[in-house]
């Protein structure tokens, strides 16, 4: 049991009042931290106590009316303490809540899918024919068809389409010549006019190709703004395992880009 003599002088300037502000915070604080000085003040609150049974002088009841006067103190400056640190927490829970607010508007910001532009559209989820190799041009034996897929390879359009219309229909078989015209016109941006190509290489019976002239069928329609004809027309090419734009046509449908706006 801790003695009360080394702490008597200051138990007394605190139950008297006898210490400034500072000094009284700074007591008090050492009351909730020292468990000697604790224990001492409540052997000291306990004797004051028991002189209020065998002391009946007039000095003494004077100074334990003090006494109950600083132990209010003392309960109210618990009190400060407790509104002190349930002020802190809400500050903290309030500098929180809007922490966690704000990453989530920059979440939202950063993640939410925004619309882009037509073009930005057609950019992104078009994927144009190649043009035949040189090798593979060679191989067919037809000079103006190699001279066309050079020019087309190499971004020449409406050269392309002067040497594509040079070929004979009977030197060439129509499916190819169908294709190609209407993939150049496509490439040049004329998709109302490579439309009607696409459409009669897409029905050659037995031809190679029948499914990529399909798919550009459907590219050409949603260039045109024929969405519904371009939905049906990729949702057929999507569902045909053999077609080599099987998995182009199903980024445009998952992509949403034809719906009607």
């Amino acid at each position: 049991m801790p003695d009360l003599r080394p702490y008597l002088d200051e138990l007394e300037r605190f139950a008297d009042g006898q210490m400034s502000e500072s000094e009284q915070e700074a007591f008090e604080l050492r009351l909730e931290q020292d468990e000697q000085l604790s224990t001492a003040y409540e052997r000291y609150e306990r004797f004051t106590a028991d002189l209020r049974w065998v002391a009946g002088h007039e000095t003494l009841r004077h100074r334990l009316a003090g006494l109950d006067k600083r132990l209010d103190q003392r309960q109210h400056a618990l009190q400060r303490v407790q509104r002190r640190r349930r002020r802190q927490q809400v500050r903290w829970g309030v500098a929180g809540g809007v922490l966690l607010l704000l990453l989530g508007v920059g979440l939202w910001l950063l993640l939410r899918p925004h619309a882009i532009s037509a073009e930005e559209a057609w950019t992104r989820y078009y994927t144009p024919d190649p043009g035949l190799t040189e090798a593979a041009a060679q191989r067919v034996g037809n000079p103006f068809l190699r001279e066309a897929m050079q020019q087309y390879r190499d971004g020449h359009y409406p050269a392309a389409l002067h040497s594509l219309r040079r070929i004979s229909q009977n030197s060439l078989g129509p499916d190819t010549l169908l294709y190609y015209t209407g993939v150049t016109l496509l490439r040049q941006d004329e998709a109302t006019a490579a439309r009607p190509y696409l459409l009669r290489a897409s029905r050659q019976p037995g031809s190679a190709l029948a499914g990529k002239a399909q798919y550009q069928l459907g590219m050409a329609q949603w260039r045109t703004g024929q969405l519904p004809q371009a939905r049906t027309t990729l949702q057929a090419v999507a569902q045909d395992p053999r077609n080599p734009h099987r998995l182009d046509a199903k980024a445009v449908l998952q992509a949403n880009v034809l719906n009607d706006k």
